[in-house]
């Protein structure tokens, strides 16, 4: 069995508001193949597989010494993405790093994993990090997590949560960082599991694994990294790369 985790990178080639992201290539590199180098730098990833249903993809991956996996192309969501190829995997955690977040920060994912590790009776663990003055708690786009005192999230919402009733609203909130890293064997059960009431109301996947009885632990962590939803963000992306390699070349 692999010692420490596998990071799977689950990608498809169209997007809605982005078509082809994952292989925009302005920096002289592909997307994914940044969120790759990046996952790779993590203390406790042995191994990272991209894994889709695009052949442009995987070639990519290949092309640039990355495992590669195909999948179906029915999948609704990463997680069951890499479900399909969980149960072939020699590890105990997978780690599910999203392909357009090309800047995530090593240390967010070693940070998960460790706060897994350290939950035995936990099936998933992910990361939060307290809001800022500049977050707005009523921004839908800014998911919200509520903890108890164990270190395991409570509930996920689009929603103001804690909701302040009294008085003016300083209360600290939490803002979920969209990584997970999940028990190998539990994969297979999250993809049989059927949709939830909650999840479907508020589009959060992860409410699934919660209505079901199923525990997620959370590790509070600072992290500012960026998606990648549209070409305006990944020319902000290419031009702070662009920045970065000027600057250190001074």
């Amino acid at each position: 069995m692999v010692p420490g985790a596998i990071a799977v990178i689950p990608a498809r080639l169209e997007s809605s508001r982005f078509p082809r992201k994952a292989l925009a290539d302005t920096t002289g590199l592909p997307l994914i193949i940044h969120v790759a180098r990046q996952a790779a730098k993590a203390t406790h990833v042995q191994h990272v597989i991209i894994v889709s249903d695009a052949e442009e993809i995987l070639q990519s991956a290949r092309d640039h010494g990355f495992e590669a996996r195909a999948t179906r192309a029915d999948h609704l969501n990463g997680t069951t993405r890499i479900a399909e190829i969980a149960p072939d995997l020699d590890c105990e955690l997978l780690v599910n790093v999203q392909a357009d977040e090309p800047e995530i920060d090593p240390i967010i994912i070693d940070a998960a994993i460790e706060t897994l590790q350290s939950h035995p009776e936990c099936q998933v663990g992910t990361i939060a990090s307290w809001m800022t003055p500049e977050d707005d708690p009523q921004d839908p786009n800014l998911v919200k997590v509520v903890m108890n005192q164990a270190g395991e999230a409570l509930y996920f919402s689009r929603a103001s949560i804690p909701h302040q009733r009294d008085g003016d609203d300083d209360t600290p909130r939490l803002k979920h960082v969209g990584l997970y890293v999940y028990r190998r064997d539990f994969l297979p059960v999250y993809a049989d599991l059927p949709a939830t009431r909650a999840e479907e109301a508020e589009k959060l996947e992860q409410l699934r694994i919660l209505e079901h009885g199923y525990r997620i632990a959370v590790a509070i962590r600072e992290s500012n990294h960026q998606g990648i939803d549209t070409p305006a963000q990944y020319e902000a992306f290419v031009a702070r790369q662009l920045a970065g390699d000027a600057g250190s070349q001074d």
